[in-house]
Formats: C-alpha cells, sequence, structure tokens
C-alpha cells in the first residue's frame, strides 16, 4: 500500500504564501512522480503541479504558474509545494498523490491520497 499526508495547510491573506508538504511513511517515493491536487467546494478535483521521480520534469496549472513551485527530496521522501502570491481563488482543499514514474493529466491514474490539508486565502 502507498499512503501519502499532507500538511502545512492554512489561513492566509490575499498575497501570503505557504509551503505544503507530502511526506510518506514507510514507503520510499523515489520510483513515483508526485501530483498535487486541489478541489474547492461544489467543484471537481484538479490538477495542481505534479514532479517526475527525479524532479527532472515538473508540471504546473496555467492558473498557478509563475505563483508555486514544485519540489522534492527523495532522501526525506517528502514533496513540496511552495505557494506564493496566493489568490482567494486558491481556497481548496490541497492533496496529494503518486503515479508510477512519470507525471499524467488523468488524476484518476493516482493512487495512495492523503487525506488533505486546507488551504485558505481570505482577507
Amino acid at each position: 500500500q502507498l499512503q501519502l499526508v499532507e500538511s502545512g495547510g492554512g489561513l492566509v491573506q490575499p498575497g501570503g504564501s505557504l509551503r505544503l508538504s507530502c511526506a510518506a511513511s514507510g514507503f520510499t517515493l523515489d520510483s513515483y512522480a508526485i501530483g498535487w491536487f486541489r478541489q474547492a467546494p461544489g467543484k471537481e478535483r484538479e490538477g495542481v503541479s505534479c514532479i517526475s521521480r527525479r524532479g527532472g520534469s515538473r508540471n504546473y496549472a496555467d492558473s498557478v504558474k509563475g505563483r508555486f513551485t514544485i519540489s522534492r527530496d527523495n532522501a526525506k521522501n517528502t514533496v513540496y509545494l511552495q505557494m506564493n502570491n496566493l489568490k482567494p481563488e486558491d481556497t481548496a482543499n490541497y492533496y496529494c498523490a503518486a503515479r508510477f514514474v512519470a507525471c499524467s493529466g488523468d488524476v484518476g491514474s493516482y493512487t495512495g491520497w492523503g487525506q488533505g490539508t486546507q488551504v485558505t486565502v481570505s482577507s
């Protein structure tokens, strides 16, 4: 089984920053691409970013390009999402999940979903 745990969410004002973490306990992530996803109330889950298993390839949704940065430290079994210049429309529950080797735009192809961490951007 593959299980990930998200952390780092919180309440922040527009323009603020947060860094989310996605960690695995009892598993190694070096064979997996890791994606970040978010889901706002009443909306479908959408892809935010993804990083390949070695970190050489990084993908971002158009809505977050230039503001979010994904990174990973396989030695720490952790993937990060640095979120800068946050906007109210970024408010959502953020999830991470794994896919063998490579990223994909197909949300359903990921596994090991965590419980999510809430990000609220409000003044």
